[in-house]
């Protein structure tokens, strides 16, 4: 496979000509319940599921970006069944993270305002990569760490606590218009990834000289994000107007070899 290319075709395609366990690890955000009109692409859901298990490296993770379209005022269920239809072929749910949206667009009716998308951790095994992102503990010194045993009985220990611990599993990020992103071409896509997202999973997930893939790569976000913390990449997007975008996009960066620090 030519890495660092972005083929304009349908990820099953791209996918067919790789070999098993070739890829490290997957970030995406397929377009699920026809939310948006990704130039008319429907996207075949459980084949591609089952080459995602093929081409990722034991020890690989992906990263299943969904959320739920309402129809007829019920939820979908989709990113559920998807998740298990994941584990069904061989997918550990490694995490379920919340993508939480700081400035989300207001909704009508008699709901609440959506916030969030799922992140789904799915991993071939243990994942055999895990870089925490961590914060500063508020307390620290010796701590009472309390047991419940099996009979009911509180143990109490001491323990030292740590100076930083893992941050939770929900992720806020703003989005919009010179937030998500400073690279305007990129808002000709309808639906981008907050770049930080990206970063935050990619450094977590990976280490540099990893190999990322991106199936439906949009506005070349995956791409600029793999370049920036010096992983390798490629990726795959149905539609030429998308990749025309990540490829202008992209050119910044690529052409120059600019190895930012984000």
């Amino acid at each position: 496979m030519e890495l660092e290319k972005i083929y304009n075709e349908n990820c099953l395609i791209t996918m067919k000509n790789m070999p098993d366990n070739y890829v490290d690890f997957v970030i995406t955000s397929p377009p699920y319940d026809d939310i948006r009109n990704y130039n008319g692409y429907q996207f075949e859901f459980e084949q591609i599921a089952k080459e995602l298990f093929r081409v990722l490296k034991i020890g690989g993770v992906v990263i299943w970006v969904v959320a739920d379209a309402t129809i007829e005022g019920s939820e979908t269920g989709t990113s559920f069944k998807q998740a298990l239809y994941f584990k069904e072929i061989g997918f550990r749910i490694h995490d379920t993270m919340i993508y939480y949206k700081n400035n989300p667009m207001p909704q009508t009716g008699n709901r609440y305002h959506q916030h969030f998308e799922y992140m789904f951790a799915l991993s071939k095994g243990s994942p055999k990569t895990f870089n925490p992102i961590t914060e500063p503990t508020k307390y620290q010194g010796l701590a009472n760490m309390k047991n419940r045993g099996q009979n009911g009985t509180l143990d109490y220990e001491k323990v030292e606590r740590t100076t930083e611990k893992k941050v939770g599993n929900v992720f806020f990020y703003s989005i919009g218009g010179g937030i998500s992103t400073k690279d305007k071409i990129a808002y000709n896509h309808p639906a981008i990834f907050p770049e930080k997202l990206v970063v935050d999973q990619i450094n977590t997930w990976t280490n540099e000289n990893d190999l990322v893939y991106d199936p439906f790569m949009g506005s070349g976000t995956t791409a600029k994000i793999a370049h920036l913390l010096k992983r390798k990449w490629f990726g795959s997007e149905i539609s030429k107007e998308y990749v025309e975008i990540s490829e202008e996009r992209l050119k910044e960066y690529t052409m120059n070899n600019l190895f930012t620090a984000i």
